[in-house]
Protein backbone atom coordinates (compact mmCIF):
# COMPACT_ATOMS: atom_id res chain seq x y z
CA UNK A 1 0.00 0.00 0.00
CA UNK A 2 1.21 3.51 -0.57
CA UNK A 3 0.27 6.48 0.73
CA UNK A 4 1.17 10.34 0.01
CA UNK A 5 0.03 14.11 0.12
CA UNK A 6 0.50 17.59 -1.70
CA UNK A 7 -1.56 20.44 -1.16
CA UNK A 8 -3.50 22.68 -3.05
CA UNK A 9 -6.19 25.80 -2.36
CA UNK A 10 -9.69 25.83 -2.45
CA UNK A 11 -10.75 29.50 -3.29
CA UNK A 12 -14.49 30.67 -1.42
CA UNK A 13 -15.23 34.15 -3.11
CA UNK A 14 -11.36 35.75 -2.72
CA UNK A 15 -10.39 34.14 0.31
CA UNK A 16 -8.82 30.59 0.15
CA UNK A 17 -8.56 27.83 1.83
CA UNK A 18 -5.60 25.44 1.91
CA UNK A 19 -6.48 21.48 0.84
CA UNK A 20 -4.59 18.62 1.27
CA UNK A 21 -4.66 16.05 -1.69
CA UNK A 22 -4.14 12.50 -0.09
CA UNK A 23 -3.54 9.57 -2.78
CA UNK A 24 -4.05 6.23 -1.87
CA UNK A 25 -2.82 2.82 -3.23
CA UNK A 26 -4.54 -0.41 -2.71
CA UNK A 27 -4.00 -3.83 -4.30
CA UNK A 28 -7.13 -4.51 -6.34
CA UNK A 29 -8.83 -3.53 -9.84
CA UNK A 30 -7.36 -0.53 -11.00
CA UNK A 31 -9.84 2.19 -10.44
CA UNK A 32 -9.63 6.06 -9.76
CA UNK A 33 -11.89 7.48 -7.31
CA UNK A 34 -11.86 10.77 -6.43
CA UNK A 35 -13.54 12.31 -3.54
CA UNK A 36 -14.48 15.68 -1.19
CA UNK A 37 -16.55 17.23 -2.83
CA UNK A 38 -15.33 17.91 -6.17
CA UNK A 39 -17.26 19.86 -8.82
CA UNK A 40 -17.37 18.83 -12.48
CA UNK A 41 -14.68 20.37 -13.62
CA UNK A 42 -12.36 18.63 -10.54
CA UNK A 43 -13.92 15.38 -11.40
CA UNK A 44 -12.49 15.30 -14.65
CA UNK A 45 -9.10 16.01 -13.42
CA UNK A 46 -9.35 12.19 -13.04
CA UNK A 47 -8.91 12.23 -17.44
CA UNK A 48 -6.89 15.11 -17.26
CA UNK A 49 -4.27 13.91 -15.04
CA UNK A 50 -3.97 10.25 -16.27
CA UNK A 51 -3.30 11.39 -19.57
CA UNK A 52 -0.84 13.83 -18.33
CA UNK A 53 1.13 11.68 -16.33
CA UNK A 54 1.95 9.00 -18.98
CA UNK A 55 2.80 11.57 -21.66
CA UNK A 56 5.31 12.88 -19.47
CA UNK A 57 6.93 9.89 -19.27
CA UNK A 58 6.10 8.33 -15.94
CA UNK A 59 4.05 5.36 -15.45
CA UNK A 60 0.29 5.03 -14.27
CA UNK A 61 -0.20 2.72 -11.38
CA UNK A 62 -2.56 -0.21 -12.44
CA UNK A 63 -3.74 -0.63 -8.58
CA UNK A 64 -6.75 0.49 -6.85
CA UNK A 65 -6.62 4.54 -6.46
CA UNK A 66 -8.37 7.17 -4.36
CA UNK A 67 -7.97 10.57 -4.11
CA UNK A 68 -9.58 12.65 -1.08
CA UNK A 69 -9.74 16.31 -0.83
CA UNK A 70 -9.19 16.97 2.65
CA UNK A 71 -11.47 18.97 4.39
CA UNK A 72 -14.20 16.93 2.63
CA UNK A 73 -17.11 19.56 3.80
CA UNK A 74 -15.56 22.24 1.95
CA UNK A 75 -16.57 22.71 -1.89
CA UNK A 76 -13.86 22.76 -4.15
CA UNK A 77 -14.13 23.39 -7.69
CA UNK A 78 -11.84 24.10 -10.54
CA UNK A 79 -8.80 22.38 -12.57
CA UNK A 80 -6.61 24.40 -10.51
CA UNK A 81 -5.76 20.82 -7.95
CA UNK A 82 -4.51 19.01 -11.30
CA UNK A 83 -1.08 19.53 -10.20
CA UNK A 84 -1.36 18.57 -6.50
CA UNK A 85 -3.53 15.32 -7.66
CA UNK A 86 -0.91 14.28 -10.29
CA UNK A 87 2.05 14.98 -7.53
CA UNK A 88 0.39 12.89 -5.29
CA UNK A 89 -0.68 9.93 -7.15
CA UNK A 90 3.37 10.01 -8.07
CA UNK A 91 4.06 10.30 -4.81
CA UNK A 92 2.31 7.12 -3.53
CA UNK A 93 3.55 5.21 -6.80
CA UNK A 94 7.04 6.23 -5.49
CA UNK A 95 7.66 7.82 -9.08
CA UNK A 96 8.92 10.65 -6.49
CA UNK A 97 9.58 10.91 -2.12
CA UNK A 98 6.47 11.77 -0.89
CA UNK A 99 8.68 13.79 1.94
CA UNK A 100 8.99 16.20 -0.54
CA UNK A 101 5.86 17.14 -1.77
CA UNK A 102 4.04 16.52 1.74
CA UNK A 103 4.39 20.84 3.06
CA UNK A 104 4.28 22.23 -1.03
CA UNK A 105 1.39 23.61 -1.87
CA UNK A 106 0.99 22.90 -6.21
CA UNK A 107 -1.60 25.14 -7.99
CA UNK A 108 -2.22 24.70 -11.58
CA UNK A 109 -4.20 22.64 -14.37
CA UNK A 110 -2.74 20.21 -16.66
CA UNK A 111 -2.61 19.81 -20.63
CA UNK A 112 -3.14 15.99 -21.53
CA UNK A 113 0.41 16.66 -23.27
CA UNK A 114 1.60 17.12 -19.60
CA UNK A 115 2.02 21.04 -20.19
CA UNK A 116 1.21 23.04 -17.11
CA UNK A 117 -1.81 25.69 -17.38
CA UNK A 118 -2.12 28.91 -15.73
CA UNK A 119 -5.26 29.25 -13.73
CA UNK A 120 -6.82 32.45 -12.51
CA UNK A 121 -7.05 33.57 -8.56
CA UNK A 122 -3.44 32.39 -8.00
CA UNK A 123 -2.86 35.66 -5.68
CA UNK A 124 -5.35 34.94 -3.14
CA UNK A 125 -4.50 31.40 -3.26
CA UNK A 126 -0.60 31.71 -2.52
CA UNK A 127 -1.85 34.72 0.04
CA UNK A 128 -4.01 31.50 2.09
CA UNK A 129 -0.95 29.05 1.58
CA UNK A 130 0.94 31.64 3.57
CA UNK A 131 -1.25 32.56 6.18
CA UNK A 132 -1.59 28.54 7.02
CA UNK A 133 2.10 28.51 7.06
CA UNK A 134 3.58 27.17 4.01
CA UNK A 135 6.57 28.74 2.41
CA UNK A 136 6.87 26.75 -0.89
CA UNK A 137 4.43 26.89 -3.74
CA UNK A 138 4.86 25.35 -7.42
CA UNK A 139 2.97 27.44 -10.09
CA UNK A 140 2.61 27.69 -13.65
CA UNK A 141 5.49 29.37 -15.09
CA UNK A 142 2.92 32.84 -16.73
CA UNK A 143 1.65 33.00 -13.07
CA UNK A 144 5.00 32.91 -11.20
CA UNK A 145 5.29 36.15 -11.25
CA UNK A 146 1.88 37.19 -9.37
CA UNK A 147 2.79 34.51 -6.96
CA UNK A 148 6.11 36.37 -5.60
CA UNK A 149 4.10 39.48 -4.82
CA UNK A 150 3.54 37.24 -1.67
CA UNK A 151 6.55 37.75 0.78
CA UNK A 152 8.29 34.76 2.28
CA UNK A 153 6.82 32.39 -0.04
CA UNK A 154 9.39 30.74 -2.33
CA UNK A 155 7.79 30.51 -6.26
CA UNK A 156 8.47 27.97 -8.39
CA UNK A 157 7.08 27.91 -11.69
CA UNK A 158 6.69 25.10 -14.17
CA UNK A 159 5.69 24.84 -17.57
CA UNK A 160 5.55 20.69 -17.48
CA UNK A 161 4.93 18.35 -15.17
CA UNK A 162 8.29 16.75 -16.65
CA UNK A 163 9.69 19.68 -15.53
CA UNK A 164 8.23 19.26 -12.12
CA UNK A 165 9.22 15.24 -11.48
CA UNK A 166 12.44 15.86 -12.54
CA UNK A 167 12.73 19.20 -10.15
CA UNK A 168 11.19 16.50 -7.07
CA UNK A 169 13.73 13.63 -7.83
CA UNK A 170 16.65 15.89 -7.88
CA UNK A 171 17.16 14.89 -11.56
CA UNK A 172 18.36 16.89 -14.32
CA UNK A 173 15.46 19.30 -15.70
CA UNK A 174 14.47 18.92 -19.03
CA UNK A 175 14.36 21.35 -21.55
CA UNK A 176 10.60 22.86 -22.96
CA UNK A 177 9.80 24.95 -25.71
CA UNK A 178 9.01 28.30 -24.99
CA UNK A 179 5.92 30.19 -26.35
CA UNK A 180 6.11 31.73 -30.00
CA UNK A 181 5.93 35.51 -29.31
CA UNK A 182 4.90 35.97 -32.50
CA UNK A 183 1.28 34.79 -31.50
CA UNK A 184 -0.67 34.90 -28.26
CA UNK A 185 0.02 32.00 -25.86
CA UNK A 186 -2.43 29.92 -25.89
CA UNK A 187 -2.17 28.95 -22.09
CA UNK A 188 -3.08 32.45 -21.43
CA UNK A 189 -6.51 31.88 -22.01
CA UNK A 190 -7.13 30.32 -18.44
CA UNK A 191 -6.25 33.61 -16.89
CA UNK A 192 -9.19 35.43 -18.89
CA UNK A 193 -13.08 35.20 -18.94
CA UNK A 194 -13.98 35.16 -22.45
CA UNK A 195 -15.94 39.35 -22.20
CA UNK A 196 -15.08 39.96 -18.91
CA UNK A 197 -13.28 43.11 -19.40
CA UNK A 198 -16.15 44.30 -21.76
CA UNK A 199 -18.97 43.26 -18.91
CA UNK A 200 -17.66 45.19 -16.79
CA UNK A 201 -16.67 48.34 -17.95
CA UNK A 202 -12.98 48.38 -17.07
CA UNK A 203 -11.72 48.85 -20.78
CA UNK A 204 -13.91 52.01 -20.77
CA UNK A 205 -12.29 55.75 -21.26
CA UNK A 206 -10.72 55.63 -17.68
CA UNK A 207 -9.94 52.05 -17.51
CA UNK A 208 -6.54 50.59 -16.67
CA UNK A 209 -6.12 49.19 -19.68
CA UNK A 210 -6.47 51.86 -21.77
CA UNK A 211 -3.22 53.45 -20.90
CA UNK A 212 -3.08 56.84 -19.40
CA UNK A 213 -6.52 57.81 -18.33
CA UNK A 214 -7.23 61.04 -19.96
CA UNK A 215 -6.40 64.81 -18.80
CA UNK A 216 -8.77 67.35 -16.65
CA UNK A 217 -7.44 70.12 -18.23
CA UNK A 218 -9.97 68.86 -21.97
CA UNK A 219 -13.09 69.48 -19.85
CA UNK A 220 -14.50 73.14 -20.89
CA UNK A 221 -15.58 75.61 -17.97
CA UNK A 222 -17.21 73.34 -15.45
CA UNK A 223 -15.69 74.95 -12.26
CA UNK A 224 -18.20 73.67 -9.66
CA UNK A 225 -17.93 70.04 -11.25
CA UNK A 226 -14.04 70.07 -11.16
CA UNK A 227 -13.98 71.51 -7.58
CA UNK A 228 -16.46 68.67 -7.24
CA UNK A 229 -14.20 66.09 -8.55
CA UNK A 230 -10.81 67.10 -6.45
CA UNK A 231 -13.05 66.95 -3.11
CA UNK A 232 -13.93 63.64 -4.29
CA UNK A 233 -10.97 61.91 -5.19
CA UNK A 234 -8.99 64.38 -2.10
CA UNK A 235 -11.34 62.46 0.89
CA UNK A 236 -13.05 59.32 -1.04
CA UNK A 237 -16.50 60.84 -1.47
CA UNK A 238 -19.37 59.62 -3.50
CA UNK A 239 -20.03 62.48 -5.73
CA UNK A 240 -23.80 62.75 -7.90
CA UNK A 241 -23.15 64.71 -11.51
CA UNK A 242 -27.18 65.84 -12.64
CA UNK A 243 -27.17 68.25 -16.11
CA UNK A 244 -28.77 67.87 -19.39
CA UNK A 245 -26.77 65.26 -21.46
CA UNK A 246 -23.79 66.72 -23.32
CA UNK A 247 -22.78 68.80 -20.46
CA UNK A 248 -19.52 66.75 -19.43
CA UNK A 249 -20.70 64.31 -16.75
CA UNK A 250 -19.37 61.31 -17.89
CA UNK A 251 -16.17 63.05 -19.15
CA UNK A 252 -15.85 64.14 -15.86
CA UNK A 253 -15.95 60.57 -14.06
CA UNK A 254 -13.66 59.43 -17.13
CA UNK A 255 -11.03 61.77 -15.50
CA UNK A 256 -11.74 60.55 -12.51
CA UNK A 257 -8.48 58.47 -12.15
CA UNK A 258 -6.06 60.65 -12.97
CA UNK A 259 -6.43 62.42 -9.73
CA UNK A 260 -6.14 59.75 -7.71
CA UNK A 261 -3.33 58.82 -6.13
CA UNK A 262 -1.59 55.88 -6.75
CA UNK A 263 -2.83 52.40 -4.87
CA UNK A 264 -0.32 51.49 -1.89
CA UNK A 265 1.27 47.97 -1.56
CA UNK A 266 -1.66 46.56 0.42
CA UNK A 267 -4.74 48.14 -1.68
CA UNK A 268 -2.63 46.67 -4.64
CA UNK A 269 -2.53 43.27 -3.63
CA UNK A 270 -6.42 43.78 -2.61
CA UNK A 271 -7.05 44.71 -5.72
CA UNK A 272 -5.41 42.42 -7.92
CA UNK A 273 -6.52 39.24 -5.58
CA UNK A 274 -9.98 40.67 -6.44
CA UNK A 275 -9.42 40.51 -10.34
CA UNK A 276 -7.70 37.63 -10.22
CA UNK A 277 -10.34 35.50 -8.95
CA UNK A 278 -12.81 37.34 -11.94
CA UNK A 279 -10.63 36.34 -14.74
CA UNK A 280 -9.68 40.14 -15.25
CA UNK A 281 -5.94 40.63 -14.77
CA UNK A 282 -4.02 41.11 -17.74
CA UNK A 283 -1.62 38.76 -18.97
CA UNK A 284 1.93 39.98 -17.50
CA UNK A 285 0.55 42.58 -15.40
CA UNK A 286 0.93 40.94 -12.05
CA UNK A 287 0.16 43.71 -10.05
CA UNK A 288 -2.64 46.90 -10.28
CA UNK A 289 -0.95 49.80 -9.19
CA UNK A 290 -3.76 52.04 -10.20
CA UNK A 291 -7.14 52.72 -8.80
CA UNK A 292 -9.34 50.83 -11.01
CA UNK A 293 -12.26 52.11 -12.59
CA UNK A 294 -16.01 50.31 -13.52
CA UNK A 295 -18.59 51.50 -15.72
CA UNK A 296 -21.69 49.02 -16.06
CA UNK A 297 -24.26 49.05 -18.17
CA UNK A 298 -27.46 50.29 -17.05
CA UNK A 299 -29.10 47.02 -17.43
CA UNK A 300 -26.67 45.59 -15.27
CA UNK A 301 -28.25 42.86 -12.75
CA UNK A 302 -28.39 42.78 -9.34
CA UNK A 303 -26.29 40.30 -8.95
CA UNK A 304 -23.58 41.40 -11.43
CA UNK A 305 -23.62 44.91 -9.57
CA UNK A 306 -22.77 43.10 -5.78
CA UNK A 307 -21.93 39.24 -6.89
CA UNK A 308 -23.67 36.54 -7.57
CA UNK A 309 -23.60 33.67 -9.93
CA UNK A 310 -24.25 29.61 -9.85
CA UNK A 311 -23.06 28.08 -7.17
CA UNK A 312 -20.67 29.86 -4.89
CA UNK A 313 -20.99 34.06 -6.02
CA UNK A 314 -18.44 35.75 -7.70
CA UNK A 315 -17.48 39.33 -7.36
CA UNK A 316 -19.50 41.49 -8.64
CA UNK A 317 -18.82 45.49 -10.27
CA UNK A 318 -18.76 46.51 -6.01
CA UNK A 319 -15.74 44.65 -5.76
CA UNK A 320 -13.98 44.90 -9.01
CA UNK A 321 -14.07 48.46 -8.39
CA UNK A 322 -12.64 47.84 -4.64
CA UNK A 323 -10.39 50.73 -4.61
CA UNK A 324 -11.32 52.32 -7.27
CA UNK A 325 -14.09 53.82 -9.01
CA UNK A 326 -17.63 52.99 -9.63
CA UNK A 327 -19.34 55.16 -12.16
CA UNK A 328 -22.97 54.63 -12.61
CA UNK A 329 -23.94 56.57 -15.98
CA UNK A 330 -28.03 56.75 -16.31
CA UNK A 331 -28.55 55.88 -12.92
CA UNK A 332 -31.88 56.18 -12.98
CA UNK A 333 -31.71 53.99 -15.73
CA UNK A 334 -30.38 51.08 -13.73
CA UNK A 335 -33.05 48.91 -11.76
CA UNK A 336 -34.26 49.85 -8.05
CA UNK A 337 -33.59 46.52 -6.65
CA UNK A 338 -29.96 46.49 -8.07
CA UNK A 339 -29.29 50.33 -6.94
CA UNK A 340 -30.79 49.84 -3.64
CA UNK A 341 -28.56 46.80 -3.10
CA UNK A 342 -25.30 49.19 -3.12
CA UNK A 343 -26.76 50.88 0.13
CA UNK A 344 -24.76 48.02 2.54
CA UNK A 345 -21.40 48.27 0.55
CA UNK A 346 -21.39 52.14 0.42
CA UNK A 347 -21.86 52.39 4.26
CA UNK A 348 -19.73 49.15 5.26
CA UNK A 349 -17.15 48.75 2.35
CA UNK A 350 -17.52 44.87 1.91
CA UNK A 351 -20.61 42.62 0.81
CA UNK A 352 -21.47 39.84 2.51
CA UNK A 353 -23.51 37.53 -0.83
CA UNK A 354 -25.54 34.28 0.90
CA UNK A 355 -26.70 31.78 -1.62
CA UNK A 356 -27.58 28.13 -0.69
CA UNK A 357 -23.94 26.63 -1.65
CA UNK A 358 -22.56 28.94 0.95
CA UNK A 359 -22.14 32.52 2.09
CA UNK A 360 -19.06 34.82 0.97
CA UNK A 361 -17.77 38.37 1.90
CA UNK A 362 -16.48 40.32 -0.97
CA UNK A 363 -14.61 43.61 -0.40
CA UNK A 364 -16.14 46.66 -2.02
CA UNK A 365 -14.52 49.80 -0.62
CA UNK A 366 -15.24 52.29 -3.57
CA UNK A 367 -15.60 55.60 -4.78
CA UNK A 368 -19.59 55.89 -6.67
CA UNK A 369 -20.07 58.29 -8.76
CA UNK A 370 -23.75 58.99 -9.96
CA UNK A 371 -24.91 60.58 -13.33
CA UNK A 372 -28.23 61.13 -14.44
CA UNK A 373 -30.64 63.73 -16.47
CA UNK A 374 -32.99 65.46 -15.15
CA UNK A 375 -36.07 64.25 -16.30
CA UNK A 376 -36.54 61.83 -19.48
CA UNK A 377 -35.82 63.62 -22.43
CA UNK A 378 -32.76 65.82 -20.20
CA UNK A 379 -33.78 69.18 -21.56
CA UNK A 380 -35.95 69.77 -18.12
CA UNK A 381 -33.06 72.48 -16.65
CA UNK A 382 -32.75 74.21 -20.19
CA UNK A 383 -34.18 77.47 -20.78
CA UNK A 384 -36.43 77.12 -23.91
CA UNK A 385 -35.27 73.69 -24.95
CA UNK A 386 -38.63 72.63 -24.83
CA UNK A 387 -38.99 69.72 -22.62
CA UNK A 388 -42.06 67.86 -23.09
CA UNK A 389 -41.96 66.04 -19.84
CA UNK A 390 -45.03 66.19 -17.91
CA UNK A 391 -44.13 67.20 -14.15
CA UNK A 392 -45.22 63.53 -12.78
CA UNK A 393 -43.09 61.91 -15.47
CA UNK A 394 -40.30 64.28 -14.22
CA UNK A 395 -41.14 63.52 -10.47
CA UNK A 396 -41.32 59.75 -11.33
CA UNK A 397 -37.88 59.88 -13.09
CA UNK A 398 -36.17 61.96 -10.31
CA UNK A 399 -37.80 59.36 -7.71
CA UNK A 400 -35.99 56.75 -9.10
CA UNK A 401 -33.18 57.07 -7.34
CA UNK A 402 -34.14 56.69 -3.45
CA UNK A 403 -33.66 58.86 -0.54
CA UNK A 404 -31.53 56.37 1.19
CA UNK A 405 -28.96 56.18 -1.33
CA UNK A 406 -28.73 59.66 -2.30
CA UNK A 407 -28.24 59.78 1.32
CA UNK A 408 -25.16 58.05 1.67
CA UNK A 409 -23.40 60.41 -1.83
CA UNK A 410 -21.81 63.32 0.24
CA UNK A 411 -21.57 65.27 -3.11
CA UNK A 412 -24.29 66.81 -5.10
CA UNK A 413 -23.42 69.07 -8.16
CA UNK A 414 -25.57 70.42 -11.10
CA UNK A 415 -23.57 70.41 -14.28
CA UNK A 416 -25.04 73.30 -16.22
CA UNK A 417 -24.20 73.16 -19.85
CA UNK A 418 -21.14 74.45 -20.94
CA UNK A 419 -20.95 78.02 -22.76
CA UNK A 420 -19.67 79.15 -26.29
CA UNK A 421 -16.70 81.01 -24.49
CA UNK A 422 -15.62 78.33 -22.42
CA UNK A 423 -16.04 75.87 -25.16
CA UNK A 424 -13.82 77.80 -28.29
CA UNK A 425 -11.20 78.59 -25.44
CA UNK A 426 -12.51 81.85 -24.30
CA UNK A 427 -12.04 80.90 -20.66
CA UNK A 428 -9.22 79.38 -21.36
CA UNK A 429 -7.45 76.04 -20.09
CA UNK A 430 -8.27 74.73 -17.07
CA UNK A 431 -5.84 72.79 -14.75
CA UNK A 432 -3.93 69.91 -15.79
CA UNK A 433 -4.86 66.32 -14.20
CA UNK A 434 -1.00 66.53 -12.95
CA UNK A 435 -1.71 69.62 -11.07
CA UNK A 436 -4.90 69.04 -9.63
CA UNK A 437 -3.53 65.01 -8.52
CA UNK A 438 -0.64 66.91 -6.53
CA UNK A 439 -3.18 68.65 -4.46
CA UNK A 440 -4.83 65.13 -4.03
CA UNK A 441 -2.28 63.86 -2.92
CA UNK A 442 -0.92 66.21 -0.24
CA UNK A 443 -4.80 66.63 0.92
CA UNK A 444 -4.35 62.73 1.70
CA UNK A 445 -1.13 62.79 3.34
CA UNK A 446 -2.03 65.20 5.95
CA UNK A 447 -5.41 62.95 6.53
CA UNK A 448 -3.16 59.88 6.99
CA UNK A 449 -1.39 61.47 8.95
CA UNK A 450 -4.30 62.84 11.33
CA UNK A 451 -5.58 59.11 11.57
CA UNK A 452 -2.22 57.67 12.37
CA UNK A 453 -3.06 54.85 14.68
CA UNK A 454 -7.04 54.45 13.52
CA UNK A 455 -8.36 51.75 11.58
CA UNK A 456 -9.09 55.22 8.72
CA UNK A 457 -7.43 56.22 5.85
CA UNK A 458 -9.33 58.66 4.28
CA UNK A 459 -11.78 61.53 5.73
CA UNK A 460 -14.69 59.38 3.84
CA UNK A 461 -14.07 56.73 6.46
CA UNK A 462 -14.36 58.11 9.87
CA UNK A 463 -17.28 57.37 11.53
CA UNK A 464 -19.46 60.25 12.64
CA UNK A 465 -18.76 60.09 16.92
CA UNK A 466 -14.95 60.74 16.13
CA UNK A 467 -15.95 63.73 13.99
CA UNK A 468 -18.33 64.85 16.76
CA UNK A 469 -15.70 64.20 19.66
CA UNK A 470 -12.27 63.65 19.04
CA UNK A 471 -11.93 65.84 16.11
CA UNK A 472 -13.75 68.86 16.25
CA UNK A 473 -14.15 71.80 14.18
CA UNK A 474 -13.35 75.10 15.01
CA UNK A 475 -15.51 76.95 17.80
CA UNK A 476 -18.88 77.96 15.88
CA UNK A 477 -18.54 76.42 12.93
CA UNK A 478 -21.52 74.39 12.53
CA UNK A 479 -24.16 77.39 13.75
CA UNK A 480 -25.31 76.79 10.04
CA UNK A 481 -25.24 72.95 9.51
CA UNK A 482 -27.10 72.73 13.13
CA UNK A 483 -30.05 75.13 11.42
CA UNK A 484 -29.88 72.99 8.45
CA UNK A 485 -30.38 70.29 10.62
CA UNK A 486 -33.48 71.50 12.64
CA UNK A 487 -35.14 73.09 9.56
CA UNK A 488 -35.07 68.69 7.95
CA UNK A 489 -32.65 69.91 5.06
CA UNK A 490 -30.42 67.27 6.83
CA UNK A 491 -30.20 64.18 8.30
CA UNK A 492 -27.45 62.74 11.24
CA UNK A 493 -25.88 61.13 8.31
CA UNK A 494 -26.20 64.01 6.78
CA UNK A 495 -24.28 66.29 9.28
CA UNK A 496 -21.53 63.49 9.65
CA UNK A 497 -21.20 63.40 5.96
CA UNK A 498 -20.92 67.25 6.00
CA UNK A 499 -18.69 67.48 8.93
CA UNK A 500 -16.36 64.67 7.22
CA UNK A 501 -16.25 67.13 3.47
CA UNK A 502 -15.69 69.37 5.44
CA UNK A 503 -12.18 68.02 6.68
CA UNK A 504 -11.56 67.11 2.92
CA UNK A 505 -11.79 70.71 2.32
CA UNK A 506 -9.48 71.78 5.50
CA UNK A 507 -6.61 69.24 4.10
CA UNK A 508 -7.09 70.67 0.63
CA UNK A 509 -6.23 74.48 1.78
CA UNK A 510 -3.60 73.17 4.48
CA UNK A 511 -5.74 74.33 7.32
CA UNK A 512 -5.76 72.24 11.16
CA UNK A 513 -9.33 72.23 11.48
CA UNK A 514 -12.61 73.20 9.47
CA UNK A 515 -13.89 76.69 9.79
CA UNK A 516 -17.43 78.30 9.06
CA UNK A 517 -16.07 78.50 5.49
CA UNK A 518 -15.13 75.09 4.79
CA UNK A 519 -18.89 73.77 6.12
CA UNK A 520 -20.56 76.07 4.02
CA UNK A 521 -18.77 75.05 1.23
CA UNK A 522 -19.96 71.40 2.36
CA UNK A 523 -23.31 72.19 2.66
CA UNK A 524 -23.57 73.95 -0.74
CA UNK A 525 -21.83 70.80 -2.27
CA UNK A 526 -24.36 68.55 -0.43
CA UNK A 527 -27.77 70.14 -0.42
CA UNK A 528 -27.08 72.86 -4.07
CA UNK A 529 -28.57 75.94 -2.13
CA UNK A 530 -25.51 78.58 -2.51
CA UNK A 531 -24.10 80.18 0.85
CA UNK A 532 -22.23 83.32 -0.62
CA UNK A 533 -18.73 81.24 -0.22
CA UNK A 534 -16.82 81.03 -3.70
CA UNK A 535 -16.83 77.43 -4.27
CA UNK A 536 -12.99 76.40 -4.60
CA UNK A 537 -11.14 73.79 -3.19
CA UNK A 538 -7.71 74.54 -1.81
CA UNK A 539 -6.15 77.84 -0.82
CA UNK A 540 -7.73 80.48 -2.12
Amino acid sequence: MGFARACSVALVGVEGVVVEVQADLEPGVAAFTLVGLPDKSLVESRDRVRAAVVNSGAEWPQKKLTVGLSPASVPKGGSGFDLAVACSVLGAAERIDPAAIADVVMIGELGLDGRVRPVRGVLPAVLAAAEAGYRQVVVPEQTAGEAALVPGVSVLGVRSLRQLIAVLADEPVPDEPAADRSRPDPLQAGLMLPGAGVGTGLVAGGGRRAGQPPDLADVAGQTRARTALEVAAAGGHHLFLSGPPGAGKTMLAERLTGILPPLSRRESLEVTAVHSVAGILPPGEPLVTRAPYCAPHHSATMQSLVGGGNGLPRPGAVSLAHHGILFLDEAPEFSGRALDALRQPLESGHVVVARAAGVVRLPARFLMVLAANPCPCGRHTLTGAGCECPPSAVRRYQARLSGPLLDRVDLRVEVEPVGRADLMGGGGRGESSAEVAVRVREARVRAAERLAGTPWTTNSEVPGHELRTRLTAAPGALMAAERDMERGLLTARGLDRVLRVAWTLADLRAADRPDASDIAVALELRTGIHRGVPLKAGAS
